[in-house]
């Protein structure tokens, strides 16, 4: 079990097993596919049997189904500028407010009983989304805002028995808060080596372009496992589902 303190520069428990393969499921759960010993999947769907499991949790910003709930259960938790809430529109989700100490606790209570829920369906790990949100925040929250807002995560994934991942923000891997790293695209975007120097081979990779995918199993291919999905994440047998690894 890991240790519920902050982790910084070193794993304190037992180690992804990436060396299995792996499969990304957010977008529904089915079986895995031969070889996919870590599977991810969204925090209500149930654990793949068998897997190291990890259960994807939208932390920093809030699904696009959830949006009235934020909106009529936690208005004072959702960013807004002149009244009006801050959208993440290449996905359509409200980012939530980290950027104050307050906010930081009312928020931790509302995901952090998530992540609970991860650890008591038998989940391994936890998948924190949307480190980033200040990029995308029209310069209302800050770096050191999310940072804040992570390490009470994380201490309430340790606690909670779960290894808790990072889910990419490159810029914020040398600091290795987190016990892994869950990475979308770090080859079309240059990020890989950002997060291998961190984490060595604790990284899950993800790439949706196959041209992307193919220079990821080059590159990176025999010491970590990389999964090429559709964007949307489609389950096995559905329109547009796509998946390989290497």
């Amino acid at each position: 079990m890991l240790s519920a303190a902050l982790v910084v520069f070193a794993l304190t428990g037992p180690p992804v097993p990436v060396d299995l393969g792996a499969d990304y499921q957010l977008g529904g759960a089915y079986r895995p596919a031969e070889g996919g010993a870590v599977v991810a999947r969204d925090r209500r769907a149930q654990p793949a049997s068998g897997a190291y499991s990890i259960c994807y949790v939208n932390a920093f910003q809030a699904q696009p189904g959830a949006r009235r709930w934020w909106l009529s259960r936690h208005p004072d938790l959702v960013l807004r500028s002149a009244g009006k809430p801050i959208v993440d529109k290449n996905w359509g989700e409200l980012l939530l407010d980290t950027g104050t100490k307050t906010k930081r606790k009312a928020l931790v209570r509302i995901v952090g009983r998530w992540i609970d829920g991860c650890g008591r369906s038998g989940f391994d790990a936890v998948e924190p989304d949307n480190l980033d949100s200040w990029q995308r925040s029209k310069g209302l929250l800050r770096r050191r805002d999310n940072v804040a807002f992570a390490q009470l995560l994380i201490r309430r994934a340790h606690r909670a028995g779960l290894a808790i991942a990072q889910k990419n923000a490159a810029g914020l891997a040398g600091a290795r808060m987190f016990d892994f790293a869950v990475v979308e695209q770090c080859q079309r975007y240059r990020e890989c080596a950002r997060f291998t120097r961190a984490y060595g081979d604790q990284v899950l990779e993800i790439e949706y372009r196959r041209k992307d995918f193919d220079a990821a199993c080059d590159a990176r291919g025999a010491r970590l496992p990389i999964v090429y999905r559709d964007v949307n994440l489609a389950p096995r047998g559905s329109r547009g589902y796509r998946f390989a690894t290497c």
